[in-house]
């Protein structure tokens, strides 16, 4: 996933920022776990596990 790209998206859920773990991009406020498919991130909340 692209490096800048990461940089400006934020957890729908929360507003807080994502970390890149494996295939998800994990949210550091509330812990939600967003899958990533076909090197696009799903941003949603229903879309989204409890890490």
């Amino acid at each position: 996933m692209d490096p800048e790209l990461l940089q400006i998206i934020v957890c729908p859920a929360c507003r807080s920022e994502l970390d890149l773990v494996e295939a998800e991009l994990v949210c550091r406020g509330c812990g939600l776990a967003y899958p990533i498919r076909d090197d696009i991130p799903v941003l949603l909340v229903d879309e989204a596990r409890k890490a």
